[in-house]
């Protein structure tokens, strides 16, 4: 195993998007990779393109304890004393819909892989962090922010996360640990497709009537919804927050990334500053939701 003048760094959700820009960023910029994934043939594909040794895809679910202590003895006997300087906890799902329709199952999924996965491979890995005292980065989303009709799971499990994120760094700031939050806006990369796939799913197991409430106005917010992800942000500028947040001397507890920053900055602003039911009018006009009274 190489080992990078940098140090041992472990991603997870490294299969395409963000979590491979990541990698690919930080192997070049002299970084031991741990690339986890969760299938076979993502791993093939990162160990065609990486045959040096420095980096190493591991084949992990952030759901199953078994796999996530497997992949922590691989990484601890290969760093051994100098363990990890940083975890980026990348991995993450959608799901969307109605709150009305969302199943309750559906809703747990979202929870089990963005909230209690990170929690659970943060766990597993701390204690190599320690050995470094490197840094752990959380990757959220603006949704925890500014919340939106038809992504209520997503929103509410970001949100979670960051709480989590603010906890954890307290906690750990004796040590000298950083814990950072990234919280990009729309990325460009396979998400749009994933989107309409689940939107597809979802609207073919719709009932007439959940249709004729919400039909129009879900499939409109998926449109912009997919719009706005394939004219998004590129993955690697998300890639460059990370490598800042784990090189910076006084990295920021949370890096706001958006393709159009100024809006996103307005819009957090006026959240903080108009009434609630005039941000929601303000939301729901531009997603041409109307009063059904």
């Amino acid at each position: 195993m190489v080992q990078r003048e940098k140090g041992a760094v472990l991603i997870t959700g490294t299969s395409t998007g963000v979590g491979r820009a990541a990698a690919i960023l930080l192997e070049k910029q002299g970084y031991q990779v741990f690339a986890t994934v969760r299938q076979e043939k993502d791993a093939e594909s990162l160990r065609q393109e990486y045959k040096s040794g420095s980096l190493t895809p591991i084949l992990m679910d952030v759901t199953k304890a078994e796999e996530i202590k497997f992949a922590a003895d691989i990484v601890s006997k290969s760093v051994s004393d100098r363990g990890l300087v940083g975890l980026v906890n990348n991995a993450g799902l959608l799901v969307d819909g109605p709150v009305e329709y969302v199943s309750i199952d559906d809703l747990r999924w979202q929870f089990e892989v963005n909230v209690f996965g990170q929690i659970a491979v943060t766990q597993a890995f701390l204690p190599l962090i320690r050995k470094a005292k490197g840094r752990i980065v959380n990757i959220g989303s603006v949704g925890s922010q500014i919340s939106a009709p038809f992504i209520s799971a997503l929103c509410a499990s970001k949100f979670a996360l960051g709480a989590f994120t603010d906890a954890l760094r307290m906690e750990l700031e004796p040590w000298g640990i950083e814990v950072i939050l990234v919280e990009p806006g729309s990325i460009a990369s396979a998400a749009p497709d994933k989107v309409e796939e689940s939107f597809q799913k979802n609207f073919a197991n719709m009932s007439p009537e959940a249709k004729a409430m919400y039909g129009d106005t879900y499939k409109f917010f998926v449109e912009g919804l997919i719009k706005s992800n394939r004219t998004g942000m590129p993955p690697e500028q998300v890639a460059g927050a990370i490598l800042e947040a784990l090189e910076a001397s006084k990295p920021k507890t949370r890096y706001f990334l958006s393709k159009g920053q100024i809006s996103l900055v307005l819009n957090l602003i006026l959240k903080k500053l108009i009434p609630d039911r005039n941000f929601d009018a303000m939301i729901l006009k531009g997603l041409k939701l109307k009063n059904q009274n």
